[in-house]
């Protein structure tokens, strides 16, 4: 996985990618179940909880796990997403705009990535997509999440890495960030990847129940 060091199942090239659905919401699971499906996915399991996951999946694998926030259960960030590492899959986190505090604490607890409930099912298909090739989703939302822990930016960014996450996380396309800065595009890719490691090595948010 590029940028943090988890390992993960990494689906090949043509293979057909292993996906679970968890969300609470019947229809939430329908939806992605039918929009994956369609897309060519196969679709292991949906499941209202990471427990439930577990008891469903019996021996099978996966390579992504598409995880809702807020469950409602009782549980824990942190404990619902190592819960889902410890299956050998990739997290990518689906979530609601104003749960800021509960997606850094998945991108610490080492999530692959981020993406918006109010996103058409089509970019939350070639999110799981990137993510099950072991690559990490650093996209705005991402980004943003990580600008607004102002203490972490602060003591553990260097002048250059809070420059690129700021104009990125302000949705200015990572090129254009660059050349705004003076520094190639690969460079600003190796900036990110650099903060996001940093994130999840410091570990910052404390577990909060969902």
């Amino acid at each position: 996985m590029k940028g943090v060091g988890s390992a993960l199942v990494v689906a090949p090239v043509n293979k057909q990618v292993r996906v679970a659905v968890v969300d609470d919401h019947e229809s939430v699971r329908l939806g992605l179940q039918a929009a994956f499906t369609n897309a060519g996915f196969e679709v292991v399991s949906t499941a209202a909880s990471v427990p439930e996951l577990v008891e469903t999946l019996e021996s099978r694998e996966l390579d992504v796990v598409v995880l809702d926030l807020s469950l409602g259960d009782g549980s824990s960030v942190t404990d619902n997403v190592k819960g889902v590492q410890a299956l050998g899959a990739a997290v990518l986190v689906h979530s609601i705009a104003d749960r800021v505090a509960s997606v850094r604490e998945a991108l610490a607890a080492g999530a692959a990535g981020v993406i918006p409930k109010s996103s058409a099912t089509s970019t939350v298909i070639a999110a799981a997509e990137t993510v099950a090739r072991g690559e990490v989703l650093n996209n705005l939302e991402w980004a943003s999440a990580i600008d607004a822990d102002r203490d972490f930016a602060k003591a553990q960014l260097g002048r250059r890495e809070r420059e690129i996450l700021h104009l990125y996380a302000s949705g200015l396309p990572l090129k254009l960030a660059a050349q705004q800065l003076g520094i190639g595009y690969s460079t600003a890719r190796e900036y990110l990847d650099r903060i996001r490691a940093k994130y999840v090595e410091v570990g910052r948010p404390a577990p909060t129940k969902v």
